[in-house]
């Protein structure tokens, strides 16, 4: 060694600190790769992801291989260090190579090249794979034998090898990757997937018409009045019931009544042969699987009874679609059919609107645990049946009951102009 030139050996050791930096960026770029990215680019035949993928399936033979020669080659570095410092500052040289090979290999062999892989573990990782399979397949027996004393002490230890990690997502991490990911995802789609991850969190009731509310034929009407309203109607579909709402005997699709009229003489016995029997869906099912019941039952209507089979409204397929894509309108400035937007930023809200559309809609917070309307929302809040004019202050959100019936609240005014403007908020129990 000492006929080495001091030049030979400064070359040795700053190759060695490469090779060392190369195998320290390579284990971080490894294990921080997307590994859904990384499937993604497999199926597209990149040479470096198969690599790197074949690689990732052995974790512990590539971390095996990795460290074996990031060992080595610090080994052999410090080795070459301490000669250096022996040949330039004497017996006490070595202790000086020492400490300036540690802050050499740390900010050069470890952090820089860790930090680098981790900010892009693709573009070090991928060429990386090119080399280490080879090597893998070089050093084999040894990353072998490594492994065998690796298994004996988890067996010593009490670790079980088949706790491996797992890279399956839960509804909130994959949450958060579509929130995370930026300009990658349109902003519109963004909102699309994340209002598919909310299917599971609704149910029918939150959506459904209430049972107030549902338009249907009451086969009990005189004939003229059901062909007048089957004329008039807005709605594609309606249920058909015998005098009460509870007593659904099915459903009619107007087109299908349509056609009954061409026909010179009609009756009701023509009506009931076209009726499709009714659908019911029970309380509390959520979104995700309802929309997978309509697609199972070819159905586009359902009507949602309690435990006790009693009707609590009607949920249509347009709804749950609307949860995911938003509200089906032609006019594109149209909040809702129930919210109306008045001069001074108010906004006249009709008492049957769900909570859930106003958050949605006018992007508020009121609480949606609980009841499902405003109006149920401000009884509940009250415990009474308000006077118009009594103001309320619910969720920081300032109300003004405009109309009344006697046993609901019609027209709420609620302008959110006024939420932190506490001053003017009255109590609500002062009419």
């Amino acid at each position: 060694m000492n006929d080495i030139p001091l030049s030979y050996l400064f070359i040795s050791l700053g190759v060695l600190i490469i090779i060392s930096g190369y195998f320290s960026g390579s284990e971080t770029g490894l294990m921080s790769l997307n590994r859904y990215r990384l499937k993604n680019l497999a199926d597209k035949n990149h040479k470096g992801a198969l690599l790197a993928q074949r690689l990732l399936e052995t974790p512990e033979r590539l971390i095996g291989l990795i460290l074996l020669g990031n060992n080595l080659v610090n080994i052999l570095a410090s080795a070459i260090a301490t000669i250096i410092g022996i040949r330039l500052l004497g017996d006490y040289g070595f202790i000086f190579s020492t400490i300036v090979l540690t802050f050499i290999i740390l900010v050069f062999a470890e952090v820089t090249p860790k930090t680098i892989a981790a900010l892009h573990p693709e573009r070090f990782a991928l060429p990386s794979s090119y080399l280490l399979s080879p090597l893998l397949k070089i050093f084999y027996p040894l990353v072998w034998l490594i492994n065998l004393f690796t298994r004996l002490i988890f067996k010593i230890l009490g670790i079980s090898e088949k706790a491996k990690s797992h890279y399956d997502l839960s509804s909130e991490e994959l949450r958060i990757v579509v929130n995370e990911a930026g300009t990658m995802i349109p902003h519109q789609h963004q909102q699309m997937l994340l209002s598919i991850l909310d299917l599971e969190k609704v149910t029918v009731e939150d959506i459904m018409i209430p049972r107030n509310e549902i338009t249907g034929i009451n086969i009990n009407d005189e004939w003229q009045d059901i062909v007048h309203q089957l004329s008039d109607s807005q709605h594609t579909r309606l249920p058909v019931y015998n005098g009460d709402i509870d007593k659904i005997t099915g459903l009619i699709h107007i087109r299908n009544a349509l056609h009954l009229f061409h026909k010179e003489e009609t009756s009701k016995d023509d009506l009931k042969k076209i009726i499709r029997e009714p659908y019911f869906v029970p309380e509390g099912t959520p979104l995700n699987t309802q929309l997978l019941n309509f697609q199972r039952e070819k159905r586009r209507i359902g009507l949602v009874v309690n435990e006790y089979g009693d009707i609590q409204g009607l949920v249509t397929l347009e709804d749950i679609l609307e949860e995911i894509v938003g509200e089906f309108t032609t006019d594109p400035s149209a909040l809702s059919k129930d919210i109306h937007l008045q001069e001074d930023g108010s906004y006249l809200i009709d008492g049957s609107t769900s909570v859930r559309e106003l958050n949605r809609v006018l992007e508020w917070d009121l609480p949606t645990e609980g009841p499902k309307t405003l109006n149920g929302l401000i009884l509940e809040y009250l415990e009474t049946i308000p006077d118009p004019g009594t103001s309320l202050l619910i969720a920081d959100y300032p109300l003004e009951i405009v109309q009344t019936t006697q046993n609901s609240v019609k027209t709420v005014l609620i302008n959110p102009n006024w939420k932190h403007k506490s001053e003017e908020t009255v109590d609500p129990n002062q009419h």
